[in-house]
């Protein structure tokens, strides 16, 4: 039972995700915070999409009270006012990582959804807030943060182990299909990283003289600790090499969000990220007595019903 709770809050950055990788640093770029939320509360995870002039941003919605996140989206005008926010996806297990893109004629979601024992891929069907379970994509193992990108006439998902605790934050797999509803063919090296501060996916891959440079998250401090850009040298069906950049941080303008960054989602002009601080108090360890009050009481009654 952690008594420490990570607090994420998500920014726009007026940027563009080239320009702040070959920076190494958001610092000195204009930003703008999404809204706060309550106490024991956050948003995290934004990726976004343009459409008829608006920014569509999707985020993770999270209450440790409840610990089950479901996706929403928030809007901006041109002008990057808040217009809307709705929410779009719900489930019975935890959601977050809300990947949108289009492909293929479509929109997509591919949403983190690790404890449904699988991985599913909606399609829009009413754009922003109505989506379809479209596709399971069958892997080798079950994908935690799965990211696809298309390149060189494939789609390429870059994916970490849900199977060991460990590998979550350190076992980069990859597979690739010639359709998103596959079949997909893992990769024959897998893991092709195995390295705790460059291997769990954290963002929208970016195409940079040709090569694709995907967002990874450095776990090697603590989860979620700082991005790094993973250079795919060579990417094809039998060979992997990649190389790692430094580890971009929160910079201290962005007190007291300073203590992690994990998400880097190119969204053409701008780029979406999210930072955290972490927080211990009474209220916190509150919610905490009540959950276990609540899960022993439910044992309890469990016991006594098998008992008849």
């Amino acid at each position: 039972m952690a008594l420490r709770k990570d607090i994420w809050r998500p920014a726009i950055v007026m940027a563009t995700a080239e320009a702040i990788l070959a920076r190494g640093s958001i610092a000195g770029f204009p930003m703008m915070w999404l809204p706060p939320m309550g106490s024991f509360q956050f948003l995290a995870d934004p990726f976004g999409l343009w459409r008829d002039g608006r920014l569509y941003v999707f985020v993770e919605t999270y209450d440790y009270r409840v610990r089950i996140g479901s996706i929403d989206v928030l809007v901006y005008d041109a002008d990057f006012r808040l217009v809307d926010r709705q929410p779009v996806l719900n489930e019975p297990w935890h959601l977050s990582y809300p990947l949108v893109f289009e492909g293929e004629g479509e929109t997509w979601m591919l949403p983190e959804a690790h404890r449904s024992n699988r991985l599913t891929l909606y399609r829009a069907v009413d754009f922003p807030t109505r989506w379809e379970p479209a596709h399971v994509i069958e892997l080798d193992h079950v994908a935690v943060d799965a990211t696809p990108v298309f390149h060189d006439g494939l789609w390429w998902l870059f994916y970490t182990s849900a199977d060991r605790e460990p590998d979550k934050m350190r076992a980069l797999h990859v597979a690739y299909a010639k359709r998103l509803a596959g079949p997909w063919v893992p990769h024959p090296a897998n893991p092709v990283r195995v390295d705790v501060g460059s291997a769990r996916p954290g963002g929208m891959p970016v195409a940079i003289d040709g090569r694709i440079v995907l967002p990874v998250q450095d776990c090697s401090r603590t989860y979620g600790g700082g991005i790094r850009p993973l250079t795919m040298t060579v990417l094809n069906s039998e060979r992997f090499e990649a190389e790692v950049g430094p580890s971009l941080m929160p910079p201290d303008s962005c007190a007291p969000y300073v203590e992690g960054f994990h998400t880097l989602s190119a969204a053409g002009p701008v780029t979406l990220v999210d930072m955290k601080r972490t927080e211990l108090s009474l209220h916190g360890l509150s919610i905490e007595a009540v959950r276990e009050v609540r899960k022993f009481g439910r044992a309890v009654r469990k016991r006594a019903f098998d008992r008849g």
